[in-house]
C-alpha cells in the first residue's frame, strides 16, 4: 500500500443530456475525515452515495466537495393564448381610437396578461437517472484523480520522513557513542564530586554513595536510546506497510519528542547535549512532515 498526503485537488466534467455537470474535490489536513458536501437544488438524492464514494476513498483529511449542475434545454416554454388574442382583436377592432393614441399593434396585445403564458415542462424522468448515474460515475473519476494526487505527494513525504528517521537513528547512534557516557567519564566525575565533599570536610558515606547513585542514574540515557531506536524501526515499518498511518506516526513523533527531552534533562556533557538538540530539531521535522500523511 502506498503512502498518502492529506491536500489534493480535482475536477471532473460531462453532459448527459440535458444536463452538463461538474465535480470539484479539495482536501486539506485535519485530525479526521471531515466530509463538507454541496448539491444543487434537485439533485438531493445523490447525497447518501456521493457520501459513501467519498468515505470509501478518503481516511483522513478535510474533504470539500462541490457538483455544479447546469441545463441546457429550457424548463419552461411560451404557450399563446389563441382565442384570447382573437377576442382581443375583434374587441378592439369596433372601438374608435382617440387621435392621441397609436394604432393597434401585436405587440400591445401580447402583453395582455393571459395572451402569453409560460409552462413548465415536465422533466423525463430516465434522463434524469442516466444522468445521476453518470454524475456518480464522474465523481468515482474525480475520486481517483485526487487519490493519484494525493498518492503522488505521500510519496516524497515518505521520502523526507525516511531522511528524517535516518538522521534520526545516526544521531541516536552518536550518543550512543559519545565519549562522556564510558564508565571512566563516569568514574572521573564521581571522583570529582567525592573531592568537593572531601574539601568540604563533610565525608558521609551515606552522602557519597547517594551522589554515586545520583551521578550514575543522571548519565545513564540507555533506556532512551533504545526507545529511540525501536520508535524508528517502528516507524520505518509503518512507512514500508503503507495506507493511512497518518496517526499512528504522528503518535510517535510524540514519543520521539518525549524520549529527546528526556535525553537532554539527563545530560551533563556539552557533547550529548549538543546532539540532545540536534535530535531536537529532527524530531519536530519528522512531526510537522507527519502531520501531512493520510
Amino acid at each position: 500500500m502506498t503512502i498518502s498526503s492529506m491536500t489534493g485537488f480535482a475536477r471532473e466534467a460531462g453532459f448527459s443530456a440535458p444536463y452538463r455537470w461538474s465535480w470539484e474535490i479539495k482536501t486539506v489536513n485535519s485530525k479526521g475525515l471531515d466530509l463538507r458536501l454541496r448539491l444543487p437544488p434537485g439533485f438531493d438524492s445523490l447525497e447518501k452515495p456521493a457520501r459513501a464514494a467519498i468515505a470509501h476513498a478518503l481516511s483522513r483529511g478535510a474533504c470539500y466537495a462541490n457538483l455544479a449542475v447546469t441545463r441546457e434545454t429550457p424548463v419552461v416554454s411560451a404557450r399563446l393564448n389563441r382565442d384570447l388574442l382573437v377576442q382581443l382583436i375583434n374587441a378592439l377592432a369596433d372601438v374608435e381610437r382617440p387621435a392621441h393614441i397609436g394604432p393597434l399593434s401585436l405587440d400591445g396585445l401580447l402583453a395582455v396578461r393571459g395572451v402569453v403564458e409560460t409552462v413548465e415542462l415536465e422533466e423525463d424522468e430516465a434522463e434524469r437517472e442516466t444522468a445521476q448515474q453518470n454524475i456518480l460515475l464522474g465523481l468515482d473519476a474525480a475520486l481517483r484523480q485526487l487519490g493519484a494526487m494525493r498518492a503522488g505527494e505521500g510519496a516524497t513525504l515518505a521520502a523526507v520522513l525516511r531522511q528524517r528517521l535516518d538522521r534520526i537513528a545516526d544521531l541516536a547512534k552518536a550518543a550512543d557513542l559519545c565519549p562522556e557516557r564510558h564508565p571512566a567519564a563516569v568514574r572521573e566525575r564521581l571522583r570529582a564530586a567525592i573531592a568537593q565533599i572531601v574539601d568540604a570536610g563533610r565525608l558521609d558515606e551515606a552522602r557519597l554513595h547517594q551522589e554515586a547513585i545520583l551521578l550514575a542514574a543522571k548519565a545513564d540515557v540507555r533506556e532512551e536510546l533504545d526507545r529511540l531506536f525501536a520508535h524508528v524501526s517502528a516507524a520505518r515499518k509503518l512507512l514500508a506497510d503503507g495506507g493511512a498511518v497518518g496517526r499512528r506516526l504522528d503518535f510517535l513523533a510524540q514519543e520521539f519528542g518525549r524520549e529527546t527531552n528526556t535525553l537532554c534533562a539527563k545530560s551533563n556533557d556539552a557533547a550529548l547535549t549538543a546532539i540532545g538538540l540536534e535530535l531536537k530539531v529532527e524530531v519536530e521535522q519528522l512531526r510537522e512532515q507527519a502531520q501531512n500523511i493520510e
